[in-house]
């Protein structure tokens, strides 16, 4: 037979006994709203979706959407509609901050890049600057070798 052996807990005084600190990720009440007034508006627009994401001046992100999360499918993702839709949801997510001025980053060759940069004009938005950082290759990967039959 097996015996186990019974040991009792001392109990601690209250002064051992320290509470834990809450963070600030833990508690959705002790989060703060930053006053932004400066931000950036990230536009990509591809053939297959639209995506807008609002950040401060440092480049943290403050408010994203897109119309896949917004529940458009398929090729209905990338229309203007979609990308009128994605501002006015942005623009609820951020309207506490008081972000006023935005400068516009555009990037892709979807349907909804002038959408979305007219819908933030539209919704009280003083655009600052609009510039397009869509990649382009220099030279191009280096063709195939030429069939020979």
């Amino acid at each position: 037979m097996v015996t186990k052996k019974i040991t009792n807990k001392s109990e601690a005084s209250p002064e051992e006994i320290k509470p834990k600190k809450e963070t600030g990720s833990e508690t959705s009440s002790s989060i703060a709203i930053k006053k932004i007034v400066h931000g950036q508006a990230h536009i990509s627009a591809s053939y297959n979706n639209t995506l807008l994401s609002i950040t401060d001046d440092n480049g943290n992100m403050v408010a994203w959407s897109s119309a896949g999360s917004l529940g458009f499918k398929g090729a209905k993702k990338a229309t203007p509609y979609a990308a009128t839709k994605i501002v006015e949801t942005i623009m609820e997510k951020i309207k506490k901050m008081g972000i006023s001025d935005v400068s516009v980053f555009v990037r892709g060759v979807g349907g909804g890049r002038e959408a979305a940069i007219r819908a933030l004009a539209n919704k009280g938005m003083n655009i600052i600057s609009i510039k397009d950082v869509t990649p382009l290759p220099h030279n191009g990967c280096k063709p195939k070798k030429v069939r020979r039959i």
